[in-house]
């Protein structure tokens, strides 16, 4: 077996979307290939209402699954196809926009004001473009959570992990989707399927992620509230560890443990052609799908 050595470090950037969310993004709208089968990752962490409450009206999505993983408050959600419903702390919608949907997310607060989840797309294969559309909305207490001897917890949301199969089927990129917790000092390795992509964004506490040959230059620390990385050098308040090819990834808790998403699948490796929430092969294919929303016929039976 052999650890994953880390290929990059990196921040996030700050960005404004749908009709005036502030998140952060982790990645996305660049070359994703390093990713691939992810296309995006956003972090909409914020105690600010009027930083999220204007939402994501109606837009539309082709081509891609969109992952939404709620941590506090909720997200109402709406679509073309006439379904409806919210999510709440700790739940998870899989949306698969095939050949076309148009959708909206309006998020909303907890109690004290404070919003914080997730949303990750992935690619679809050129085979599963122009599918139906479809959902697989699941509620938190229906998601796998173990934990281990030392302590380390695990939520599964898609994929297999100690014995326990995430609740999310049938998705084209075989992808695993975990939330990880390790407790304070503790080292722990983690098994990847060495054919897929992986990265971790850690979003609370602080690690040391390693290779076989030791420390990598990444460590990120909770300070009043904050997150910030320390080696090589300061960075934004969340970090997104790029791992290259093995069968592990080994991270070593700080004094206040580590909680991060580790996501791995399969890479399409198919040609992108993107723009905003729209995803094809060739830049023909996307020409027709804004001729499509031009002339009403975005949407197909």
């Amino acid at each position: 077996m052999s650890v994953r050595p880390v290929k990059k470090v990196s921040g996030t950037t700050p960005t404004l979307e749908g009709a005036g969310v502030k998140l952060q993004r982790a990645f996305g709208f660049g070359n994703t290939s390093e990713f691939d089968p992810f296309l995006l990752l956003d972090d909409f962490r914020n105690e600010n209402p009027d930083d999220y409450l204007a939402g994501f009206p109606w837009h539309p999505h082709r081509g891609i699954e969109t992952i939404t993983y709620v941590l506090a408050g909720n997200v109402a959600h709406g679509d073309s196809l006439g379904n409806r419903g919210s999510l709440g702390a700790g739940d998870v919608q899989w949306m698969t926009a095939g050949r076309g949907i148009m959708h909206q997310e309006m998020p909303k607060g907890d109690g004290a004001g404070h919003m914080h989840g997730f949303q990750l797309w992935a690619n679809l294969p050129s085979s599963l473009k122009m599918t139906a559309p479809r959902y697989q909305d699941v509620a938190a207490a229906d998601i796998p959570d173990v934990v281990d001897d030392d302590g380390t917890r695990v939520r599964v949301v898609c994929g297999e992990f100690w014995g326990k199969k995430g609740p999310v089927e049938g998705v084209a990129a075989d992808p695993r989707y975990l939330d990880v917790s390790v407790p304070p000092g503790r080292r722990k390795r983690i098994a990847v399927d060495r054919a897929n992509h992986a990265f971790a964004y850690v979003f609370a506490g602080f690690g040391t992620f390693r290779d076989a040959s030791g420390p990598q230059p990444v460590l990120t620390e909770q300070v009043n509230g904050a997150t910030t990385r320390s080696l090589p050098h300061d960075a934004e308040n969340r970090s997104l560890v790029l791992f290259d090819r093995g069968d592990e990834v080994e991270v070593q808790a700080g004094d206040q443990g580590i909680r991060f998403l580790l996501v791995s699948g399969r890479p399409i490796e198919e040609p992108v052609a993107w723009y905003g929430p729209i995803v094809m092969n060739t830049q023909q294919e996307l020409q027709q799908a804004f001729n499509d929303l031009r002339n009403g016929t975005f949407i197909r039976s």
